[in-house]
């Protein structure tokens, strides 16, 4: 699960030659499906047309960057009527009024969250007044560009936390394994799911990077150098980067040879 937040802005790296294709610009939602269909492409290079990779041809979102297979995930959507209709209807989601079928102003979305697997909404985080609240997608009936429609009874799909948002949640649930909630109200057991999905993100980067000779000397976040140009990566040289956090492992992904 990730928050619309945590996906904008993030680098997008194809897989196949470990280069940096743009990041992404905006997240276009279906608002028929309650989804995000499409990830807009920020690419000074690329100033006629808008370029878009389709959710489903994204093989990762992490905390580092958006992973494709290659730059043929990318696609114009000028090329693709359908994908360009979503566009052009401009739905935002964050900072758009909430309100009932019946005109009953509940309050105004300020994040909303996503299965990063399928692109499915699952919720949206709303100020109501002086409170705050989060909301199952469920309870939308229509996500329009400027009031999102929900129904009256729209109390009942408010949680506790936007932590029960999440798919593996429900399991652990139904399962009776959501175990004790820690400081930040934060159930152990996603902490846990958190902690070996970012091990495994980790592990693949390595994966991609190991063998790779390095195109000019990487430093750390102090100006050091840690990995010197014209060296081929070992595993000790990618943990070494991932130590120095998310932009030092980019720069790495961005200048090695392909």
């Amino acid at each position: 699960m990730k928050k619309s937040s945590q996906i904008t802005g993030l680098p997008i790296i194809s897989i196949a030659d470990g280069q940096q294709i743009g990041e992404v610009k905006s997240l276009v939602i279906n608002p028929e499906k309650g989804s995000i269909d499409f990830l807009t492409i920020e690419n000074e290079e690329w100033q006629v047309s808008v370029k878009a990779i389709p959710f489903k041809r994204v093989v990762g979102i992490g905390e580092y960057a958006v992973t494709i297979e290659s730059d043929h995930a990318v696609i114009d959507l000028n090329e693709i009527p359908i994908a360009n209709q979503l566009v052009n209807k401009k739905i935002k989601i964050n900072n758009t009024k909430v309100m009932t079928r019946k005109g009953e102003l509940i309050g105004e979305v300020t994040e909303f969250y996503t299965d990063d697997a399928t692109g499915q909404i699952l919720g949206l985080d709303l100020i109501l007044g002086e409170s705050e609240a989060t909301m199952l997608s469920s309870y939308v009936l229509t996500y329009g560009k400027d009031i999102i429609i929900v129904k009256e009874d729209v109390s009942e799909g408010f949680l506790e936390h936007s932590s029960h948002l999440d798919p593996n949640y429900q399991k652990d649930v139904e399962a009776g394994l959501t175990g004790e909630l820690l400081e930040d109200n934060v159930p152990s057991s996603l902490v846990l799911q958190e902690n070996e999905e970012e091990h495994a993100l980790k592990e693949k980067q390595i994966e991609l990077l190991n063998g790779k000779r390095v195109l000019k000397d990487i430093m750390d976040l102090e100006g050091n150098v840690i990995i010197f140009e014209n060296a081929v990566l070992t595993r000790e040289d990618i943990l070494k980067a991932q130590k120095e956090g998310p932009s030092v492992v980019v720069e790495l992904s961005m200048n090695v040879e392909a």
